[in-house]
């Protein structure tokens, strides 16, 4: 299946995706030349006050008495480990801070506070996630390996069960992210040779189960029950915020799923415009923006991925622009919306294709914009 043979892109001549993908590369300049001090500034006053707020949720779990004060603690340790694991730690990880030289603040040494481990997750999501986005068979990120998302992924019986794993996965997702760079790193190595990750994903899930439900519930002492329900508690929060809009960017309506073939002789304009329907945003505020690291910016993260994530409000503008210019959609909608079409395409594609009642490509354009569309006898005016 070639790009442009997806409606959407099918009035698209090759001098239009070329001048499309100019367009984009222009954005890509502009933001790098200007990126300075004040982005520097940015991610460092982020990480500093993910770890204030780190150190106070701890102060307030230990040594407030009633209920109140260890759900505020609670919850506010759930808002620092969320900070940590996608404002910083993901955009962290994309390299995206790397231009600024700083070893403490770089793609190769960044360990985040979860259970799995940096570097496969690097390999797994940078590369076989954001090179293949949404492509049936080489993308894993595609239901994870455990659920199944489109008709075009054939169905196996066990999929009648997708409903209960994604519930299981929403609340262990940091552990299913680990498992799933595991398991990057052994089919890497069966390909290029090198270790296959298990020695070095077991010393991190030691050092960190170690630190959340040993250590620091010990330095707590008789209060050490506390502690541990509120880390416990505090991640399984973090994992199913990071699971929401993970999902929600991925497999809303208007996220389109591609075919290997859509790989051959691909062209870069082409990769732009199957970053850009393959992903999906949803509507948020500069707060909810932050707390999801700004991948409410889905298309525009996955059309440049190490251009630092408190710019993409900036280039989503830019982008959102040259949809209208070109007569191609841009998916967004409210959190809720695009997570309930979530939820219902997993529930759907569980059951068998004769249980299925709507077709392929009502699929692909439920819940996008109307006026956003061109059919396929549409003409490009560019030239």
């Amino acid at each position: 299946m070639a790009i442009r043979q997806v409606a959407a892109f099918a009035h698209l001549s090759d001098a239009d995706v070329d001048a499309l993908a100019r367009d984009l590369d222009a954005i890509r300049a502009d933001v790098e030349a200007s990126l300075g001090v004040r982005d520097a500034t940015y991610i460092r006053r982020t990480i500093r006050a993910q770890r204030l707020l780190d150190v106070a949720a701890r102060i307030v779990i230990h040594r407030s008495r009633g209920r109140a004060g260890w759900m505020l603690g609670t919850v506010a340790l759930a808002v620092a480990k969320s900070i940590e694991n996608m404002e910083i730690g993901h955009n962290v990880g994309h390299g995206q801070w790397d231009w600024m030289n700083d070893p403490e603040i770089h793609s190769n040494t960044w360990e985040w506070d979860m259970a799995g481990l940096s570097s496969q997750w690097r390999y797994s999501h940078n590369y076989t996630h954001h090179m293949f986005n949404n492509v049936i068979g080489v993308d894993d990120d595609l239901g994870f390996g455990v659920l199944r998302v489109s008709p075009d992924q054939e169905w196996k019986p066990d999929y009648l069960i997708s409903p209960l794993r994604n519930l299981l996965l929403a609340l262990i997702f940091e552990w299913g992210i680990a498992l799933h760079g595991l398991h990057a790193a052994r089919d890497r190595a069966l390909e290029v040779g090198g270790s296959k990750g298990g020695h070095e994903l077991a010393a991190k899930v030691t050092r960190q189960v170690g630190k959340d439900y040993v250590a620091l519930p010990a330095l707590s002492g008789r209060r050490w029950r506390r502690t541990l329900a509120a880390n416990a508690t505090a991640n399984i929060l973090r994992n199913l915020w990071a699971y929401v809009v993970i999902f929600c960017g991925h497999f809303p309506d208007g996220a389109e799923k591609f075919d290997a073939t859509v790989l051959d002789d691909e062209t870069r304009g082409e990769w732009y415009l199957r970053q850009m329907l393959g992903s999906a945003n949803f509507n948020a505020g500069r707060t909810m923006a932050f707390m999801s690291g700004n991948l409410c910016y889905q298309i525009e993260h996955h059309l440049f991925p190490d251009l630092p994530s408190n710019r993409l409000a900036q280039i989503a503008r830019r982008v959102r622009a040259l949809c209208e210019e070109y007569d191609l959609p841009y998916t967004t909608g409210p959190l809720p919306r695009q997570y309930w079409q979530t939820f219902r395409t997993i529930h759907k594609y569980a059951l068998p294709d004769r249980f299925l009642k709507s077709s392929r490509s009502r699929e692909c354009t439920e819940g996008r914009e109307p006026q956003r569309f061109t059919t396929l006898s549409a003409v490009s005016t560019r030239v």
